[in-house]
């Protein structure tokens, strides 16, 4: 079993808030927008960390992370990428990921809303972890984590 935290759009800022909500998961999952590395130097120093780069992310942040991500974990087929939209919105690139063999898990971020839906057509879920730092339209800084086990995906916590 493994417990992920999820979080997307910190915008250069990390929460101390967000930052206890973390310890106790195995790895940390970023969805883009991150804004500063320093945001991700802090993030590896809490855990190991999965990441791809947002449309504010620079050339720096682009070298250590990727534009999109596709991994196995537990079982579960896993698909992240920033700009994705959700289920009867996806992206035209994600609906081309998704053509040959859709995920079990898709995550994005980029909207700032949190959403967590499943996709009855795609027999996948979508978690989009919202916003987890200071800066944009949202009102409240939000995150996920989440319980992989055997292909079982649980315990869905929302900060």
């Amino acid at each position: 079993m493994k417990k992920i935290g999820l979080i997307s759009d910190t915008h250069s800022y990390l929460d101390s808030e967000i930052i206890e909500f973390l310890n106790d998961v195995d790895e940390i999952w970023h969805a883009g927008d991150i804004g500063d590395e320093k945001v991700l130097e802090k993030l590896k120093s809490i855990k190991p960390v999965r990441a791809v780069y947002g449309n504010i992310d620079d050339s720096n942040i682009q070298k250590m992370t990727k534009y999109s991500s596709r991994f196995t974990i537990e079982g579960v087929d896993v698909f992240m990428i920033h700009i994705g939209g959700y289920p009867g919105k996806y992206s035209p690139e994600v609906q081309n990921e998704f053509k040959s063999a859709p995920p079990n898990l898709f995550i994005s971020g980029h909207s700032h809303i949190l959403k967590i839906m499943f996709d009855k057509k795609n027999n996948l879920l979508h978690i989009n972890p919202g916003a987890a730092g200071k800066y944009g339209w949202h009102k409240f800084i939000t995150a996920v984590k989440f319980d992989i086990d055997n292909t079982e995906i649980k315990n869905l916590l929302i900060f």
